[in-house]
């Protein structure tokens, strides 16, 4: 099992390089694993309390469990993965059945801070952009995926986002062993990250 690390800052691009690759390979070949999905979940903490989280730090993921999920899967055991609503910053009743593959793709902007995590990837990739260029889908994003006003993602954005990916996101670039800058446009760089799973899938076919 390949396991390639696909991180990044908010708004880098990351869903749109992991889904360039994804419509490569066929869905036996090649599953997604979202940081998103192992946000640590906050029942018994009030809405109000719950929508001030940090979702930048490190401190906000469930890292233990995505790791023992990777450790399952090379085993060639199915997972149960958690399902995560941004809505609500609680995690679903309901879990996604996840069978193992030859390549996992684990994405997220955290994903190379944790020690743990890295020493579980194969191939750690880091898609680099503009800070304005990141704030502008940001606020895209927000204001259309998970209801907020434009107000409330700047004011997000300076007080969390910013400041957390200077202090985790940035610095984690350093354990990356590819870096795309521009994001999902740099299609040379998404075709080195296709040729290295091909080359992978042809051998272990083989």
């Amino acid at each position: 099992m390949l396991i390639v690390g696909i991180a990044g800052g908010t708004g880098s691009g990351k869903t749109t390089v992991v889904r360039k690759i994804r419509e490569v390979f066929p869905d036996e070949d090649v599953i997604i694993i979202p940081q998103d999905n192992y946000y640590r979940d906050n029942k018994g903490i009030a809405l109000e309390e719950r929508q001030k989280i940090n979702f930048d730090h490190p401190d906000s993921v469930e890292f233990s469990l995505l790791i023992d999920h990777l450790k399952k899967l090379k085993k060639g055991k199915e997972i149960e993965m958690p399902v995560y609503s941004y809505l609500t910053c609680l995690r679903s009743d309901e879990t996604i059945p996840v069978k193992p593959t030859r390549v996992v793709l684990v994405e997220g902007i955290l994903i190379l801070t944790d020690p743990g995590l890295r020493n579980m990837m194969d191939l750690k990739v880091f898609v680099d952009a503009d800070a304005d260029d990141r704030l502008g889908r940001v606020i895209m994003r927000d204001i259309v995926e998970r209801g907020r006003s434009v107000l409330m993602v700047l004011d997000r954005y300076h007080d969390t986002v910013k400041p957390s990916h200077l202090q985790f996101i940035e610095p984690s670039k350093r354990y990356a062993d590819i870096i795309i800058p521009g994001g999902g446009e740099n299609q040379v760089g998404i075709e080195v990250l296709i040729s290295i799973i091909e080359k992978h899938l042809s051998k272990s076919k083989s």
